[in-house]
């Protein structure tokens, strides 16, 4: 054994000794130490310098810091969502309340081409418009909207809005609360909500949707505000009403 190796063997048992007398712990006496590796064993103890270090290097075990298996932790809770008791909750989820009602007897249903307008609002984080339609000329929504068009059923809308305008006539005002899942937008692969509307008609509405809807750390509520009016409802025999804007 070179002098830097025994050199740092004696720093090793020095802070072991250090540490035992800092703890008050009871050294363990040679006698009773466990036998030693293949590779402890063959060190000579023909020297009394290399027979001390070979008894001294068995720590007591509570001296070995022990590892603590990690902590599980446990998925984050649903956020709590806010009690809309104005309105009435539907089987699938989606809850409403209607504003104005038809001027019209022709009601939607699935299978018929309906023409509506709508707003929206991230309810569920400060009821921030990314839908709206006359506020303030030159602001981040100012733009000249026009309808949108679905036939029900064809999945073209985010399934809450295409159960709410079931039932509708034209001229009707209904407004419907959007829980986060499968009833709202898709969670991946339409970030532009261009497969599955409706689709946000500024930049600004788009940005300001996304940021709630892809918020994957739990921290935002997700639900959203959707106001529908129904314009129009084409049935497939052709018949129709219209409601003049």
């Amino acid at each position: 054994m070179n002098m830097p190796t025994t050199l740092l063997l004696l720093c090793i048992v020095a802070s072991a000794i250090a540490c035992s007398k800092a703890l008050n712990i009871p050294s363990t006496p040679a006698t009773a130490a466990p036998r030693l590796s293949t590779t402890w064993r063959s060190i000579s103890t023909s020297s009394p310098r290399r027979s001390f270090l070979s008894s001294s290097l068995v720590l007591p075990l509570s001296l070995i810091p022990t590892v603590a298996p990690a902590a599980v932790t446990e998925p984050r809770q649903q956020q709590n969502l806010q009690d809309y008791s104005d309105f009435t909750k539907t089987k699938s989820g989606w809850s409403y309340k209607d504003a104005t009602s038809g001027k019209g007897g022709t009601q939607a249903s699935k299978g018929d081409r309906v023409v509506f307008d709508w707003s929206g609002y991230t309810i569920g984080y400060f009821g921030r418009p990314f839908q709206a339609k006359g506020g303030p000329q030159g602001g981040a929504f100012d733009k000249d909207l026009d309808y949108e068009r679905t036939v029900l059923g064809s999945g073209s809308k985010i399934a809450a809005i295409e159960e709410a305008l079931i039932g509708m006539s034209a001229g009707q005002v209904r407004q419907v609360i959007v829980p986060y899942g499968d009833l709202s937008y898709p969670e991946f692969g339409d970030s532009n909500h261009e497969k599955v509307g409706p689709k946000p008609a500024t930049f600004s509405g788009l940005r300001a949707l996304n940021f709630v809807l892809e918020n994957k750390a739990g921290t935002i509520d997700r639900t959203l505000l959707i106001n529908l009016k129904c314009i129009r409802v084409d049935k497939k025999s052709g018949s129709g009403f219209t409601v003049e804007r």
